[in-house]
C-alpha cells in the first residue's frame, strides 16, 4: 500500500524536532493555544533565549509559526503540519497491521496442514 504522505526532508525535520522533550512539551502547550516564548517558559527551568531556540527548530519544520501583534510575538501550533505526521503514523499502522494479518493467517493455515 504506497504511503499517501510522503516522507521527506519536512517529516523527517518534524520527527527529529519532535525527539527532544522539551519541544514536545512545548507542542503540547500549544495544543492548548497560543503563547508568547515568556508564557512557554514559564513552567521550564530554562532561559527564555533557550525556549526560543526551541521553539526556532519547531518553526524551521513548520510546527509552529510566529507572528506579531503589537509589541507580542504569539507562537501558534500549525495543527496542519501536525496532522500530516499523524497520517503517516497511521498509514505505518496500518500497513503493519495488514502485514501482521497476513502472517498470522499464514501461520493459522501451515498449523491447519499439520
Amino acid at each position: 500500500m504506497p504511503s499517501l504522505v510522503a516522507p521527506g526532508p519536512e517529516l523527517d525535520s518534524a520527527f527529529a524536532a519532535l525527539g527532544d522533550p522539551v519541544r514536545r512539551a512545548l507542542v503540547a502547550r500549544l495544543a492548548r493555544g497560543d503563547a508568547t516564548v515568556g508564557e512557554l517558559a514559564a513552567p521550564f527551568d530554562l532561559t527564555p533565549q533557550a525556549i526560543s531556540h526551541h521553539v526556532g527548530v519547531l518553526r524551521r519544520c513548520g510546527l509552529v509559526e510566529q507572528r506579531r501583534e503589537g509589541t507580542r510575538r504569539p507562537c501558534r501550533l500549525r495543527v496542519d503540519q501536525l496532522s500530516r505526521l499523524g497520517t503517516w503514523i497511521d498509514e505505518q499502522r496500518r500497513a503493519w497491521d495488514d502485514r501482521l494479518d497476513a502472517l498470522e493467517q499464514h501461520l493459522t493455515e501451515e498449523e491447519a496442514t499439520r
